[in-house]
């Protein structure tokens, strides 16, 4: 039988020092497993590194995209000139018919406005008060935060009427970083333009308009048909151009 004070002495303090040196005090070549907290370490330290690798993969170091010196003002849309268009069609109204007016904000500068043609002097009318009008629509957006190159790809085929058919989109080459014209139908073309992080679009419209000579209500005949503006590709070309240059500074 064990009595009672060998009982007590098998839990004395000596085995629990002999065990805390053993630990503090590992003879060289009998080194054991290293202590879990040293595997987590260094498993943190290779998952930080895999991290930051990541990153750059996750786009939180995507740079800004470059605006090649393109800036917008006010005056834009009263001091653009058209002259290619006025040239094949008619000069431009003084002033615009509508105007959004310039937006600024740090994420991005945008401006809208639809500038109203003078009358055709070349056998454009089609008689009894009817007449032809054309009009172009410009939008310039400069996006200073995200890249616009995925999206301006996505909306080549979407246009004010709806989705169009590949076969109605035309690449335009050596203009910007990319260029399609579109044509929805014959009195619609829209030349859209991305260079950097600027998106240009210039709109070319025709429609018919009736106005009698004394102002009756009465509208007399069918009115002509609506010319196909897409003959006129090389004029919104030349004046996208123009738009280009005219907003660098």
């Amino acid at each position: 039988m064990i009595s009672e004070p060998e009982v007590a002495g098998e839990f004395s303090g000596a085995e629990p020092r002999e065990v805390i040196g053993d630990f503090d005090q590992e003879p060289a070549g009998r080194r054991g497993p290293r202590s879990p907290w040293v595997w987590g370490l260094g498993g943190v330290v290779v998952a930080s590194a895999l991290w930051a690798a990541a990153l750059p993969l996750l786009g939180v170091f995507d740079r800004k995209p470059d605006m090649r010196g393109y800036e917008l003002d006010r005056d834009l849309c009263r001091s653009l000139q058209l002259r290619s268009i006025g040239g094949a069609i008619a000069p431009r109204e003084p002033t615009p018919m509508a105007d959004s007016g310039l937006l600024k904000h740090p994420a991005l500068d945008q401006i809208q406005c639809l500038i109203s043609l003078g009358s055709p002097t070349k056998g454009k009318e089609g008689g009894d008060g009817w007449a032809i009008h054309y009009s172009v629509g410009l939008e310039v957006a400069l996006h200073k935060k995200a890249d616009p190159a995925v999206e301006f790809e996505a909306r080549r085929r979407v246009t004010d009427l709806g989705v169009v058919p590949e076969e109605l989109v035309e690449t335009i080459p050596d203009l910007g970083d990319e260029a399609y014209l579109v044509t929805a139908d014959a009195g619609s073309s829209e030349l859209r333009v991305m260079e950097g992080g600027a998106i240009l679009s210039l709109h070319l419209s025709a429609s018919t308009q009736y106005q009698s000579a004394d102002d009756a209500n009465e509208v007399v005949g069918e009115g002509p048909d609506i010319p196909d503006v897409s003959q006129h590709r090389s004029a919104l070309i030349g004046d996208m151009r123009d738009l280009m240059s005219r907003l660098k500074k």
